[in-house]
């Protein structure tokens, strides 16, 4: 993106992002984040010292680059004694750049095939299991601290099944990558990992992208991960550029921040298929960085284009384009903006510009914080819904069984629940919520959706073709029938990203949480509930922190045939919304 050439389409919200910019360059914003005062964001001792110790991936790019021999010593030792394959178990920051790196380079020949594991979904667990030779696997532990429970639970099936193979020696087929002086750094000494990457401890886990986080799985694929950093290092430069308009993260930030502030707070991005997996990245970074204190910007991403009139004036759309630019798609985002959709355009030469973008959208994104006027290095909500999901688990250590839970209507497998206490002050009288059939139960929640809103699809199922296809469609009725933004996301990794907006950003979600009984499950070893029951409590916990901040929520629940439970409620919303 080149800030001096007209590459923003932004109408008659020109003139306030101009006084914002002038605002920033008088107040010498550039310089002073690059000072790291705190007090660009926000004021207080409190603040200080906590957004101080998220400021470290500001340099990665040139200090990264000291640290690649090292990385690619230990892929190279890994080739060398025939490993094939690795896993990542990570959530959140911890996964998504590695999957947007294997998407976008895919697997060099002779270097590892890369798998991501960032879901307690047994079937999925099970699918990577079976598509890995496990004697021939690394297994990277991705975690800042190590006791993210899911992070947790991943190592301990797997290692596990390796020291039942390799005994005492198991820990050569594990590394780790995590914070100084953390229980996971503990855990791989007492272990024996074969590599430890101690990761500097200032950076939040969605801005780490550009380090070992990031690195080293690349690094395994065959990315050249310094030509990777050597690009981000030129974005890093053109962002230390004091004039606002030549600082292509103060352009980006500031343009996304007033647009939002203006009601257009649904940043909607469109991808070319090799680029496809950023959004994912993209989408955590902004989500979990702007949603909270009761505003935040929306990232949607995966919807296809769609016709004019689903697109209100709420959108901004971003456009990536790689290469030489499609004519016929330039008409076809011309004609789709129109005069009320502003755009935003990002071009790339080759795939290893990329580099650069991870670090243009994390600088950008902290500008946008400094515009909401929020701390966009924390995320209050996501603690929540993890000690949601704790209360859960012991329940079911004391009870033996998760909490029952009452549908509020139950017909051909598929059962709904709508919080009667939420919802009472409209379903009063005669017209008793226990009188309704799922049609119904579904008109009424769909009717609620207004002007501004946006809806979000959360699956607690497994992310295959199948489900994809039907979780698509039905987000295509979404959008073409209440002309409204949409999003999907899998449970449990959306906790980790969108999960803090649904809490902490505006009210003007609609969420739709789509869980399904597990036709196969697995145990946790020395954990007395399996992946399954884990996976059911943290959309117990979820779904009960919706309902705490009062949002619009509705559970459906598929039964044990998921095909079959997706293509009844797609007939159902297709006559009801």
């Amino acid at each position: 993106m080149k800030p001096d050439k007209k590459e923003f389409k932004l109408g008659k919200n020109r003139s306030g992002i101009s006084k914002t910019l002038k605002k920033f360059e008088k107040r010498d914003v550039i310089k002073r984040i690059w000072e790291k005062d705190t007090t660009i964001w926000k004021k207080g001792e409190n603040y200080d010292e906590l957004i101080k110790n998220r400021l470290g991936w500001m340099s990665l790019p040139t200090e990264m680059i000291s640290n690649c021999d090292e990385i690619n010593a230990f892929t190279d030792d890994l080739r060398e004694n025939g490993f094939t394959h690795a896993v990542v178990m990570g959530m959140g920051g911890s996964s998504m750049c590695p999957e947007v790196c294997r998407d976008t380079f895919g697997i060099r020949e002779g270097y590892l095939n890369l798998h991501i594991l960032d879901t307690t979904d047994p079937l999925t667990i099970l699918d990577i299991e079976d598509s890995i030779e496990i004697e021939k696997t690394i297994f990277i532990v991705s975690s800042k601290s190590g006791t993210t429970i899911e992070v947790d639970s991943f190592f301990r099936y797997f290692f596990e099944k390796i020291k039942k193979i390799k005994g005492e020696e198991a820990g050569k087929q594990f590394a780790a990558v995590t914070d100084p002086g953390t229980f996971l750094e503990s855990l791989a000494g007492e272990k024996k990992f074969r590599k430890v990457f101690i990761n500097p401890a200032d950076i939040g886990g969605r801005y780490s992208a550009l380090s070992y986080f990031g690195l080293v799985p690349a690094s395994l694929t065959g990315v050249d991960i310094k030509l990777l950093l050597n690009n981000a290092g030129i974005m890093m430069e053109r962002c230390m550029r004091v004039s606002t308009k030549m600082n292509p993260g103060i352009m980006l930030g500031t343009i996304a921040g007033e647009l939002a502030l203006e009601g257009k707070d649904k940043l909607t991005f469109f991808l070319p298929y090799e680029l496809r997996s950023f959004g994912y990245w993209a989408e955590q970074l902004i989500a979990e960085s702007t949603g909270k204190e009761g505003m935040g910007i929306l990232p949607v991403e995966g919807e296809g284009i769609g016709k004019r009139s689903s697109y209100k004036k709420d959108r901004v759309f971003v456009r990536f384009i790689l290469g030489k630019e499609n004519k016929d798609e330039k008409k076809i985002f011309e004609e789709l903006t129109g005069d009320k959709i502003n755009l935003i355009n990002i071009r790339l030469k080759d795939l290893y510009d990329i580099g650069g973008q991870f670090y243009l959208w994390e600088f950008a994104t902290a500008v946008m914080g400094a515009v909401l006027g929020i701390n966009p290095f924390d995320e209050p909500n996501v603690k929540e819904s993890k000690d949601n999901t704790g209360k859960v688990l012991e329940y079911y250590k004391e009870n033996g069984k998760l909490p029952v839970q009452t549908p509020s209507a139950d017909q051909d497998g598929i059962k709904i629940y709508l919080d009667e206490e939420l919802n009472q002050k409209k379903l009063s009288g005669d017209d008793r919520l226990s009188n309704w059939d799922i049609e119904k139960y579904l008109a009424y929640f769909f009717e609620q959706i207004k002007k501004g809103d946006y809806a979000a699809i959360m699956a607690y199922i497994q992310k295959d073709k199948i489900n994809e296809k039907y979780l698509q469609k039905i987000r295509e009725l979404f959008r073409s029938r209440k002309e409204i933004a949409t999003t999907v996301g899998y449970g449990p990794r959306f906790l980790h990203s969108t999960g803090q907006l649904h809490k902490g950003g505006a009210d003007n979600g609609v969420f739709v949480q789509i869980v399904a009984e597990d036709t196969r499950d697995i145990d946790i070893p020395d954990r007395p509930y399996t992946f399954g029951i884990l996976k059911q409590s943290q959309a117990i916990g979820d779904y009960q922190s919706l309902i705490k901040h009062n949002r619009r929520v509705i559970k459906i629940d598929l039964g044990k045939d998921i095909e079959k439970g997706l293509k009844e409620l797609f007939k159902i919303l297709k006559k009801t919304l």
